[in-house]
């Protein structure tokens, strides 16, 4: 059978037609089927089931689902009334169509529903789009945490520049996104060409209800995060509530659907022909446009499929990226330490001291962070302040409070350590209503703890370090109850071989400090030592050395260990709330440990090394020790406070006294 012209041409159509309808239910299928990504639901809020807040909260799920429906890619709304209110919003990516936003969104739903039941904050990524509600407003605020890492396993060839090219795309995506005056509020992508076969594609979001500035700054701090949790590898994504970025080796969005529009241009053509069909056109357009929608459909669907196929790998901000090497992956934006610590709030505020503030902060990976603002009148140099820092976030030890990272712009000079919630020894230690909290064997693991720390920084990290300010509120709990030694400002580095040093700029904590530092400036692991040892018979008694106070004439803390140890009753010395949980062989070893570390002579205390030894090993016969130093004899004064002091032995004036609990940093040059 012979076809004739017109029923070949609408053959073709017809076949096109076919096609095109295959791929389309071959790419719904595939949208239908919404890729979960991560969700997060506090357990600290929750609300009881039937109650009002279950009620808002379908009216608001509700809500939030018929509006997707009428093409929104971004919808926000509120349920309930007075203190009961729930904010919600969804949003979709921007190249996603308006029936894969309504399923993503349906999908949302009905997933957060099961596995956030009770809980009143919720939020939940998929590949298309975002969900979250609250009891408190979400809109228009710039929400960081929790924030959510995956990375492509794939490595690059090249990555230093593979990273240099992602950096550039990347920001160069968000500055489109902020400043957008066409297409999607706060959406944009970018594509760079990596080497004649391969093309990076980035894409980056914000909630519409952000302003630029908001957004700019949630984007700029998930970009900063991609070098930690993604650097070498072929595709990552950092999901925050109020932001999220993302770059492949392929493209994973929708090109056309986000490829702005060019202006149109007028084609002319030849009238037709006399007699001739206008037909001919619409028979050539209605087979050439099913033939492109079918090739599009056809590579969007590949697409998809493809990117099902690649296994992401979620990871704990936390833990990526310890490799530290140099001062740029160190140095932190002062925008992203404003936005960490709620542009430093005095809720956020953890203490101060005359070394300048500490907030708690949050980073854009979710990681807590204890942030020190160092005063701006501080005499250190640009480079010696860097090099400290990246010298110091180079200690890696299970008992020192790590150094993450330093802001240094204009003025402000900013430290970034690790948070650590159990706030310090002291807070615990000196309080009578939390010193149960710390039973003997807790306190013999703090005393094992800070020994091990100080061991390496004298004798097992990179150089010889002196801490210089060893004291209970120098020593910070983890979650485990685990000691870190924290607060290296007054810290003193020594060559490998150094074994000792001398300063005219005495600082440090009256009472921890050893007689040779106090008065002639010198200092040495022997001058740690005695402050290890002070710190041990302050663990044991539960009271401070400097403000003891005791009616049997001794005029302090190593006086009244002294006394005891010299009659024979070193357990008179234990903390009374101990007195029914404790280990004798114990007490006694470390009470004998304290005093060997505060003998006036420093040739006759130990190095870390032997307390280490001591404290691990009964085999080890400890000497016998002397009477401790003394230099604190007159009560004329009254009970001496544990304050801190800075002395300049160049001049004859007498030691000021800071009026707060926490150290005075020296402010020359290391």
């Amino acid at each position: 059978m012979v076809l004739g012209k017109k029923e070949r041409e609408k053959m073709l159509v017809y076949k096109s037609f076919i096609t095109l309808l295959f791929l389309s239910l071959l790419s719904f299928t595939i949208g239908a089927q919404q890729t979960y990504l991560a969700h997060s639901c506090s357990n600290a809020t929750t609300f009881p089931t039937n109650g009002t807040y279950q009620a808002d909260l379908n009216h608001l799920l509700s809500s939030l689902s018929s509006n997707a429906t009428r093409g929104n890619r971004f919808y926000s709304t509120t349920s309930g009334r007075n203190s009961d209110v729930v904010y919600g919003l969804f949003l979709c990516r921007g190249d996603v169509s308006n029936s894969g936003c309504e399923e993503c969104v349906s999908t949302a739903i009905n997933d957060v529903t099961q596995l956030c039941a009770v809980e009143k904050i919720a939020v939940i990524w998929y590949d298309d789009c975002l969900l979250r509600y609250s009891n408190q407003s979400i809109f228009s605020i710039a929400t960081i945490v929790p924030a959510i890492y995956m990375l492509n396993t794939g490595n690059v060839s090249d990555q230093e520049r593979f990273n240099q090219i992602l950096a550039d795309t990347m920001n160069n995506a968000a500055t489109l996104a902020v400043n957008a005056t066409l297409g999607l509020k706060n959406f944009a992508t970018r594509d760079a060409n990596i080497s004649g076969f391969q093309t990076l594609y980035s894409l980056v979001q914000c909630t519409p209800d952000l302003s630029s500035t908001d957004c700019n700054t949630c984007l700029r701090g998930a970009i900063a995060a991609l070098p930690n949790c993604c650097s070498g590898k072929q595709g990552g994504r950092v999901l925050t509530p109020s932001c999220n970025i993302r770059y492949e080796l392929y493209p994973f969005y929708n090109q056309t659907a986000v490829s702005v529009p060019a202006p149109p241009s007028v084609i002319t053509r030849p009238p037709a022909a006399p007699g001739k069909s206008q037909n001919s056109w619409q028979i050539i357009i209605a087979i050439v446009a099913p033939i492109s929608a079918s090739v599009l459909l056809f590579f969007v669907g590949c697409c998809l499929l493809k990117r099902r196929a690649r296994k992401y790998k979620a990871i704990e901000g936390e833990n990526a990226g310890n490799d530290i090497t140099t001062i740029e992956s160190l140095q932190y934006d002062f925008s992203t330490i404003q936005v960490a610590t709620n542009n430093f709030s005095d809720r956020n505020k953890l203490g101060e001291g005359g070394f300048g503030e500490v907030y708690k902060g949050t980073l854009p990976s979710g990681q807590e962070i204890a942030v020190k603002r160092l005063s701006r009148s501080s005499g250190q140099g640009v480079e010696e302040f860097k090099n400290e820092a990246v010298l110091v976030a180079k200690l890696q030890h299970r008992n020192l409070v790590r150094l993450l990272g330093f802001c240094l712009e204009g003025e402000e000079k900013i430290l970034l350590y690790e948070f650590v919630p159990n706030k310090s020894l002291d807070y615990f230690l000196f309080d009578p209503a939390k010193q149960g909290q710390l039973d003997w064997s807790r306190r013999y693991k703090i005393i094992g703890g800070i020994a091990r720390g100080m061991l390496y920084l004298h004798e097992d990290s990179r150089l010889r370090i002196i801490h210089r300010d060893l004291k209970a509120s120098n020593i910070l709990l983890d979650g485990e109850m685990n000691p870190k030694i924290s607060d290296f400002g007054m810290a003193r580095i020594f060559g490998v071989d150094q074994t000792q040093g001398t300063t005219r700029r005495v600082v440090g904590t009256y009472g921890y400090m050893s007689p040779e530092y106090a008065m002639q400036g010198q200092f040495s692991v022997k001058s740690d030592a005695y402050s290890f040892g002070v710190l041990v018979l302050e663990i044991i008694s539960g009271q401070r050395n400097s403000n003891f106070y005791q009616t049997d004439g001794a005029e302090d803390l190593l006086s009244y260990a002294w006394k005891h140890w010299k009659d024979g009753t070193p357990l008179e010395l234990l903390d009374p709330i101990l007195r029914d949980t404790y280990s004798r062989n114990e007490v006694i070893r470390c009470i004998q440990i304290g005093l060997l570390c505060v003998q006036e002579d420093p040739v006759d205390r130990p190095t870390m090394t032997t307390i280490v030894l001591m404290l691990n090993s009964y085999s080890v016969t400890l000497p016998l020790p002397k009477q401790p130093a003394f230099f604190l004899h007159s009560r004329t004064e009254g009970s001496m406070p544990n304050k801190e002091m800075e002395s300049d032995q160049s001049t004859s004036r007498s030691m000021p006294w800071s009026i707060n609990e926490a150290s005075i940093t020296e402010l020359d040059p290391r």
